[in-house]
């Protein structure tokens, strides 16, 4: 016989098995044809498995939006990695805007304020870049990496022997159809040996699919240690995002003084609204500040008499009991028994309010 006879035999065969099975499959749809249901076990064995890859494909998908929002960069790190070449480095958002603030502090002069404080946040934004890049780095080997490979490699090879097992089902089933059409004795006996081969392959692949199934249980346990290694990750950067923020927060807070020495700039500086208790800036400038002028208001606070202010920067009054205030502009101030200590009442020609003392600087 020469290789194309075998080749032609061998097409017209498996051209045989195609029909078969997909007759097979048509009738059991029509309710025509019997069908041989897997055992309990293994029916939930492939049910754990689908619910696997159902949401270890959500959660990775996400995590690459979290780690990575901008789906142009996305597609083309996904590019970069098929073709198996390194992605170019890129500055990330963290560093791009800290490298906006220091060029923009230089720009203002970093003797002024605003231009140092500028420069300070600048490279602080730009520490916190260099932590994200390693949180999408750590995150991308130790968790996004383990959860592809089960979705691209382990999973692929489930649902291969999960479609073999449900082609060997449709032998069988073909086969235990035939057999039952069958009249004729020699017929009958060849029905049954293609039911007996049927049966043992049958038997064989649901063996296969079995074993491969319970290895999920192992994959579970390995997705479980990546998301403490993930976990751990996100603890690190939030805690060196932290510990960076408390370090820029104790530089900006001896600005206040800085200020008073630069009144004589034209530019004002706008801050945070100090009625807000939980102004972590203003408790800062309250707690830190050095100069001169605390313990002058200090005494202010504790008699009843009426002093002369300079504002050290704008303060708009967040409702009608507060007054609104101009940097440079000079007002009257006295305190008020019972007034919180954070506070003095303040006068500007018929206007009267309460102004925030961190605001203000006592004239002589």
């Amino acid at each position: 016989m020469s290789i194309m006879d075998f080749n032609v035999k061998k097409l017209a065969a498996d051209a045989g098995t195609f029909l078969s099975r997909a007759v097979q499959f048509t009738e059991e749809k029509l309710g025509q044809a019997e069908k041989t249901e897997l055992d309990a076990h293994l029916e939930n064995l492939l049910s754990k498995a689908e619910c696997t890859k159902h949401w270890t494909e959500k959660i990775m998908k996400q995590t690459e939006v979290l780690l990575q929002p901008n789906p142009n960069a996305r597609i083309e790190e996904f590019v970069y990695e098929k073709l198996d070449r390194k992605a170019p480095s890129r500055v990330n958002n963290q560093e791009l805007l800290g490298q906006y603030m220091i060029d923009a502090g230089n720009e203002f002069g970093p003797g002024t304020a605003y231009g140092n404080a500028l420069i300070k946040c600048g490279e602080t934004q730009k520490r916190i870049g260099t932590a994200d890049r390693e949180l999408v780095q750590t995150s991308a080997i130790n968790f996004l990496n383990p959860l592809r490979n089960f979705i691209e490699g382990d999973y692929k090879t489930i649902a291969k022997e999960k479609k073999l097992l449900q082609n060997k089902r449709l032998d069988l089933d073909a086969a235990k159809t035939r057999l039952k059409k069958a009249k004729m004795a020699e017929a009958k006996a060849s029905s049954e040996q293609e039911l007996r081969i049927t049966q043992s392959e049958f038997d064989r692949q649901a063996e296969i699919t079995r074993l491969l199934l319970e290895g999920i249980s192992s994959t579970h346990a390995h997705h479980l240690r990546c998301l403490n290694d993930f976990v751990e990750a996100q603890m690190t950067y939030y805690a060196q995002c932290y510990q960076y923020m408390l370090d820029l927060q104790k530089q900006l807070g001896s600005f206040p003084s800085a200020f008073v020495s630069n009144n004589n700039q034209s530019s004002t500086t706008s801050v945070p609204n100090a009625s807000t208790s939980s102004s972590a800036v203003t408790t800062t400038f309250l707690s830190s500040t050095s100069n001169t002028a605390t313990p002058a208001l200090s005494d202010l606070k504790e008699s009843s008499g009426s002093r002369k202010a300079r504002v050290l920067y704008d303060y708009d009054a967040a409702n009608s009991s507060e007054l609104s205030l101009l940097a440079d502009e000079v007002i009257t101030v006295y305190s008020i028994v019972g007034m919180d200590s954070d506070w003095l009442m303040g006068e500007r020609g018929n206007q009267k309010g309460k102004v925030p003392i961190t605001y203000l600087e006592l004239l002589n």
